[in-house]
């Protein structure tokens, strides 16, 4: 067990946490202030602890930017939208992996050079932060905050001072960076978008119709929500280029190896973004199926976890023939909450985000479908709240495999000790969370699923197989299974 309190142990969150979403538009003849309003709105899946935009007017030199902690609706109002003039905007809803959360590390993060100001707005985590940071403050930078997304900043800004274009300054930059990168960048001239070699966060462009409107999103419900069509993925190793004349693409990376974070499908995307030509409602339902056929079980109901646990619920009922209902009810005005329950609320099992339907549970044998199952500790106490609303079974199915080792690409899975199934088997994380039975999704289901070529994403929470080389420092700090074997 890791070092701590019980109780922090149990407040720490039982699925991955995201990292960020990133916003984008180019429209001359728009208010692309409320237009990048909306469309952090939509991502707001994906960060609730700051929000920011940062506008420019094409070819002046400074931009506008306010950004602050909390969600998009409480950041921003009419009027602070109102000074957030000019032809395109960026913008960036944070979720801290690399960096506190506190309003230093808010994005987008604005540097001055000498083109004009740069703004950067990115998802993901590098792996060399360190190293980048020693290397920029050596060179006598100043760095304010404590992300790795600075660094990226100042990096790109280095370049461009010392005498390089926008999309030349760039790409200088990118080659120095190691990780997990999709950025979106505003400059005077117009607005870049980029991700890593293994295109390990997704990012997509999307056009205004009948106008010259470009939109760049992390997910495709950024771009629905303003009634932008999906054009395309900005691909593995590629920069697009957006600016009053249009689109182009740069190859900066020669070989991209495409490995999209498996998460992205499973839990962290909407289920109505499209990733693989599919909805991943649609992609989510066909893990219910496989599951069923791999995992089944008598029983009289089959229910979901709110909200992404919900579509395979309802394949798994459509296989087995078991019954789906609501069993649990989701509080779906709970975000990031910074007060605190008493102990007493605690200890009196207060449900803030599920709630058990009493007369649908007394006296059936429950399926519960999940997505994950990280810690144990909100399994634990949902387990719990079933039995105790009547719940005659519990059989619980995951439709994924079991998560055994640390995400060091944006994804807040903390240490390898904190991960329940990387120390304890199937049936003794069943005793340990109070289930009948518990039973997971096979990797090759999950991978046939995509209907995509496997060898396309990266799986490494399920197997430990880094697409992109960890330092030896940071991979010992959270592999510590790893790091106990070599010591």
């Amino acid at each position: 067990m890791p070092s701590g309190s019980r109780l922090d142990f149990d407040d720490l969150p039982d699925s991955p946490e995201e990292a960020c979403g990133v916003f984008g538009i180019l429209a001359p003849n728009e208010d692309v202030a409320k237009l990048a309003y909306f469309g952090l709105f939509a991502l707001q899946h994906r960060g609730q602890e700051s929000a920011g935009i940062t506008t420019f007017k094409l070819g002046e030199r400074d931009s506008h930017t306010y950004k602050d902690m909390g969600l998009v609706s409480q950041v921003f109002d009419e009027k602070i939208l109102s000074q957030l003039s000019g032809q395109f905007a960026i913008g960036h809803t944070r979720y801290s992996t690399t960096g506190s959360s506190k309003i230093n590390n808010a994005q987008p993060i604005v540097v001055p050079t000498r083109l004009g100001d740069f703004a950067l707005a990115h998802n993901g985590n590098l792996v060399n932060t360190t190293e980048l940071r020693a290397e920029l403050l050596a060179r006598g930078h100043v760095l304010e905050s404590t992300s790795d997304s600075e660094g990226i900043a100042f990096a790109v800004a280095e370049a461009v001072n010392e005498g390089k274009d926008w999309i030349a300054g760039i790409i200088a930059a990118m080659h120095r960076c190691q990780g997990a990168f999709s950025l979106v960048m505003g400059t005077p001239q117009g607005i870049a978008a980029v991700r890593d070699g293994s295109g390990l966060r997704p990012l997509v462009i999307g056009q205004i119709p009948d106008s010259g409107s470009y939109v760049l999103a992390s997910e495709t419900c950024g771009l629905d929500i303003i009634g932008a069509d999906f054009l395309r993925d900005v691909e593995p190793g590629e920069l697009v280029w957006l600016d009053a004349t249009g689109i182009s693409s740069h190859r900066w990376l020669a070989r991209p190896a495409p490995k999209l974070c498996v998460f992205e499908m499973i839990y962290f995307a909407r289920p109505d973004s499209i990733m693989h030509h599919d909805s991943l409602y649609s992609y989510r339902k066909r893990l219910g199926h496989l599951l069923a056929e791999e995992a089944a079980v008598e029983a009289d109901l089959v229910i979901g976890v709110p909200d992404s646990g919900i579509p395979a619920a309802i394949g798994f009922s459509q296989t087995s023939g078991i019954p789906y209902a609501e069993g649990l009810i989701k509080n779906r005005y709970v975000g990031r909450t910074f007060i605190q329950p008493t102990q007493a609320m605690r200890e009196s099992g207060i449900r803030m985000k599920l709630n058990p339907l009493r007369d649908v549970l007394q006296d059936k044998r429950i399926v519960v479908i999940d997505d994950s199952i990280v810690r144990g500790t909100t399994s634990r106490k949902m387990v719990q709240a079933l039995r105790e609303a009547g719940a005659r079974e519990v059989h619980m199915r995951i439709s994924s495999p079991p998560v055994t080792h640390p995400c060091f690409y944006g994804i807040d899975t903390d240490s390898q000790d904190h991960l329940i199934a990387a120390t304890k088997s199937v049936s003794a994380i069943a005793e340990i969370i109070g289930v009948d039975t518990l039973a997971y999704l096979s990797r090759e289901s999950m991978l046939k699923a995509t209907n995509a070529d496997p060898s396309h994403f990266c799986t490494a929470c399920f197997t430990g197989d880094y697409p992109i080389a960890i330092p030896d420092k940071l991979k010992h700090s959270k592999l510590i299974l790893e790091k106990q074997h070599h010591d």
